[in-house]
């Protein structure tokens, strides 16, 4: 049997940690579901979500509960003006004293399996850039050198709705962009 094929025990796992997952979803989110089940879809697909609504209505503990649900690493983005591309995917640090002095790559909050960057549309354009080349080609480009993600890492974004517009706009998401 290859990789690609599956059987019926292995879809009745699946189903099984789905339900499982969804239950302790349910233990923080009430109701919702159809928005926990795109994003379970979503996340199943390796896929990324655009979430975006009025502030206050619990999309940073849902992105959050769902990261504990499945066991992810979860990083949060608060998104500002002055975020630079390198607060995001990381830097190059210098260690070590005297003669033993070397660059290392301190990685950024966008290596986690699943992000939320807050605020999309509070960002520069550099930043945004940034970020999404980390969702759609699973890997940042730090000074002229590009670094690839150890393992998937799922991206959701939130964005202002339009009424309520931030120094710079979102870019229109793209259908390839999410799912």
């Amino acid at each position: 049997m290859s990789d690609a094929e599956l059987d019926s025990d292995d879809v009745q796992q699946l189903q099984d940690g789905l339900q499982r997952v969804r239950e302790e979803i349910r233990k923080r989110i009430v109701g919702q579901q159809a928005v926990v089940e795109q994003l379970l879809t979503c996340l199943l697909c390796d896929g990324n979500a655009l979430l975006e609504s009025t502030p206050g209505l619990g999309k940073t503990l849902l992105v959050r509960t769902v990261a504990d649900a499945t066991d992810l690493d979860f990083s949060r983005i608060q998104n500002t003006p002055d975020l630079m591309p390198s607060d995001v995917t990381g830097t190059e640090i210098i260690r070590g004293d005297g003669d033993n002095r070397e660059f290392v790559f301190e990685r950024g909050p966008v290596f986690a399996n699943l992000v939320l960057a807050d605020e999309i549309n509070r960002a520069t354009p550099k930043t945004q850039a940034a970020l999404l080349e980390a969702m759609q080609e699973q890997q940042v480009t730090v000074g002229a050198k590009p670094t690839s993600f150890r393992s998937r890492s799922s991206c959701w974004r939130r964005r202002t709705p339009s009424t309520r517009r931030g120094p710079t706009s979102s870019p229109k998401p793209s259908p390839t962009a999410f799912c």
